[in-house]
């Protein structure tokens, strides 16, 4: 399954390496250049670090002391102590005690203070010593347990376990996690994950602006955060008393490299280092998306999770520090190409301010509605008598004006704009707008020659393949329409009803699919099998089983061709494609719920036909979207046979080698095991996840830099559990599904992805659920998702039991 497969992690780090066996630092011993402190556990690790940025266009000159995980082959900061002030090639730092007890960053050369822990320590036998949780403590060498300074107390970006994130409401001290300012700098930036005085946790930017909150502690989780109910990676603990609130976690095994954080991008993340992977399986994220996150583009930008990059600058905007963004920080947003005229009644060109408008958005905070302006011209007048507004939008509450920076600004799909989209009108120079209508009218004219020119020169090859059609493929149709068997045809026949292969409707890895006519009635699809041996293989295969069945929702093979080394194939043609179009690359809403909840069924009865209705039972061992075709009405029909297994009834597995398309693969049979039909239950289960959300499971798009907590199964595992299930739906759809099925669709799927092929239904089973005659109970979570949720045994408080 892909979600097993490695995947890169954020940042490509250069660990330094690691020379010291001791785990303190005292008036006598102090730590510099590539001297460590590793605790005693060797778990832990503290020095002076740089960030590589051999990835980046230029050298970084910062070196900062930190805390990273011991052994890795790339170097993760969890803590760092100057983030603020970074020691700068070429000077040499150096961290010692000084004469005053206090933990201290000198420059060697000058003996000046770049950092400093700045306490009252009350002696000067003081050390720093790296203790085996990776917290850094300032204590008394001869009491241990006086302690004048803990890392834990100013945290970072990460919080580690035994570490408290919260409030001391007897002296006031905020433990929280800071952003850091980019992916390189160590300084903070404009996030943090902090709990407020009575309990709740939240994100927010600058200081100001919250946008997600973890809900209240019910004694087992936060609302708005149902995985950590049961975890087996960590245990966590809550205490809200009269002298503290706070969070915090310990591992029930010590060994685990676990990270727990807020990215450079305002997102929480959980993640476990994999040993086997060598790198950082991310598991969890909030907000999933980076659009929910406030401001995460900076001003005057546009957010599309659709795009990547997800941030771009707005019409007559410039990215203000390409550097910056580069390194993600996108906090300085986009600048004006052309400044306003703001304050001239005439410019020199003889033209005033202008608006450009952006249509289906999500609009900006801090609105100032205008009462007064009754109609869309008052809006815009009242905008550019005011020097500051720089965009108005005018809809069902109004008139709404903007002063300064916009921020916030996000892009939603034309579907989900119908029902929540906007219109913002966005303030620009005159000659600004000028030459976005240029381009844009440019555009339209050289649209309209190509497609002139296009449409003239399709006509004229469609007359010449006209007056070059033979009488023989209407003979050949009449039989193709009523034949109940399969035609063998000659392959100069094939090539003409393609003329010669020339209108492609798709390939994958076995060959080409055509466009074909036998008649003015009758559409063909043409597969012409590539490569000898392999292709031999697949003919075979798929005039073997699906040449010797019919069934309403199974792709019917009309003939074939074999001469020599030519294979094909000769299918009925679907004018609708397959479902991967519709549901992955459809620019408008796609399909309605009802077209997409009929396919499920319709899929489902058809696999249920290949598995028990046959004389052998036939294990298709490729089910995916792309092998889904719809015909004129969206009748689903299971198509592409060439990795088919027939299995005789007396026999009830296979052992077949790993092929079939990652993503939909069962368990057993990534780890090389015999097969069943269960195999096709898996991959079904997998593509009605697909068909509810509209998207990839996998798609690289959400899953980026090893992060999976964006991954839709574990999405449905999470939303049953806490009954969010029309969070689930395509956004595509506009809310317009019904519920009952999403959820009963969500529990079959759930169902068939199990990793035991025995806790799976059969495919009648499915057909079952999915029609209302049987019911579902709860399913529980996967064990592999489970590992890497770091979840419970189950979700589920029920047995696991399908009826």
């Amino acid at each position: 399954m892909s979600l097993l497969l490695g995947f890169l992690f954020l940042l490509s780090l250069h660990p330094p390496r690691c020379s010291a066996a001791t785990d303190t630092v005292s008036l006598s011993h102090a730590l510099a250049g590539s001297d460590r402190l590793v605790s005693n556990n060797s778990k832990f690790v503290l020095g002076f670090f740089k960030i590589d940025s051999k990835n980046y266009s230029y050298a970084n000159p910062n070196s900062y002391l930190g805390i990273w995980y011991n052994k890795l082959p790339m170097l993760t900061p969890l803590w760092s102590a100057n983030g603020e002030n970074p020691v700068v090639d070429p000077v040499s730092p150096e961290l010692t005690i000084s004469s005053d007890g206090n933990m201290v960053i000198l420059d060697k050369a000058t003996k000046s203070i770049i950092w400093s822990t700045h306490v009252n320590t009350t002696t000067n036998d003081t050390i720093a010593v790296l203790l085996n949780d990776g917290n850094l403590v300032l204590r008394s060498s001869l009491n241990s347990s006086m302690v004048f300074w803990q890392s834990f107390d100013y945290l970072t970006d990460n919080l580690f376990a035994n570490a408290k994130i919260g409030w001391n409401k007897v002296t006031g001290l905020n433990r929280r996690l800071v952003s850091r300012k980019n992916s390189i700098n160590q300084a903070a930036g404009l996030y943090s994950l902090e709990f407020d005085i009575n309990g709740i946790g939240h994100l927010v930017w600058n200081s100001s602006v919250i946008y997600w909150s973890s809900g209240d502690w019910n004694g087992q989780f936060f609302g708005s955060a149902p995985e950590m109910f049961g975890a087996t990676i960590p245990n966590f603990t809550f205490i809200n008393n009269d002298r503290e609130v706070y969070l915090i976690y310990t591992l029930k095994n010590e060994q685990l490299k676990v990270r727990a954080a807020i990215d450079v991008n305002g997102r929480g993340l959980a993640g476990v280092w994999l040993e086997g992977l060598q790198d950082w399986l991310i598991n969890y994220r909030m907000p999933l998306l980076h659009c929910d996150v406030y401001a995460t583009c900076g001003p005057f930008t546009v957010c599309n999770d659709d795009n990547d990059p997800f941030c771009d600058c707005m019409k007559g905007f410039s990215i203000r520090s390409p550097k910056d963004w580069e390194l993600d920080d996108r906090s300085g947003g986009c600048m004006r190409n052309t400044p306003l005229n703001c304050g001239i009644t005439m410019n020199k060109t003889g033209l005033t301010d202008k608006f450009y408008n952006v249509q289906s958005i999500r609009l900006p905070h801090n609105a100032m509605n205008i009462q007064t302006a009754a109609s869309k011209d008052q809006c815009s007048e009242v905008c550019l008598s005011n020097c500051s507004c720089t965009a108005y939008s005018y809809g069902k509450g109004g008139c709404s004006v903007w002063h300064e920076e916009l921020y916030d600004v996000r892009q939603q799909s034309e579907a989900s704009a119908n029902g929540n989209g906007e219109t913002l009108y966005i303030r620009l120079a005159a000659i600004e707008v000028q030459s976005v209508e240029k381009k844009k009218k440019s555009r339209t004219i050289i649209g309209v020659a190509i497609g002139a020119g296009a449409a003239a020169l399709c006509l004229v090859i469609l007359l010449l393949m006209c007056w070059r059609k033979k009488i023989w493929f209407d003979r050949r149709a009449e039989n193709a329409q009523g034949s109940i068997g399969i035609i063998a045809f000659r392959y100069i026949d094939l090539q003409r009803a393609t003329r010669n292969f020339s209108e492609k409707l798709g390939g994958g890895s076995f060959g080409s699919v055509f466009k074909g006519y036998l008649s003015d009635s009758v559409t063909i699809a043409v597969k012409r099998l590539d490569g000898a041996r392999q292709g031999e293989k697949q003919f075979r295969a798929e005039v073997n089983s699906i040449g010797i069945i019919q069934h309403i929702n199974l792709v019917k093979l009309i003939g074939f061709c074999c001469e020599g080394d030519k294979k094909l194939l000769v299918y009925e043609y679907m004018p609708n494609r397959s479902l991967d179009v519709h549901l992955f690359k459809a620019d408008d809403e796609g399909l309605d719920w009802n077209h997409r909840y009929e396919i499920a069924i319709g899929v489902a009865r058809g696999l249920a036909y290949l598995h028990d209705s046959c004389r052998d039972c036939i294990i298709h061992c490729d089910i995916k979207p792309e092998n889904i075709l719809l015909d004129a009405y969206f009748v689903p029909k299971i198509a592409d046979f060439g990795m088919a297994k027939v299995l005789g009834r007396e026999f009830s597995h296979a052992l077949t080698t790993m092929r079939g398309t990652i993503g939909y693969l069962a368990p057993e049979w990534i780890s090389g095991t015999v097969i069943t039909s269960k195999v096709d239950v898996y991959s079904f289960g997998m593509v009605l996840f697909e068909i509810i959300s509209g998207r990839r499971n996998s798609s690289q798009e959400y899953l980026k830099d090893g992060d999976h907590s964006a991954y839709f199964p574990m999405q449905v595992a999470r939303q049953l559990l806490n009954g969010g299930i029309s969070n689930l739906v395509d956004a595509k759809l506009n809310g317009d599904a019904n519920l009952e099925e999403v959820e009963r669709v969500c529990k079959v799927a759930c169902w068939c992805i199990q990793d035991s092929e025995f806790d799976r239904p059969t495919m009648g089973e499915v057909v079952q659920f999915l029609e209302g005659l049987l019911e579902l109970k709860m399913p529980p979570l996967p064990r592999l998702l489970n590992v890497i949720t770091g979840g419970s045994n189950s979700i589920s408080l029920l047995p696991i039991d399908l009826k």
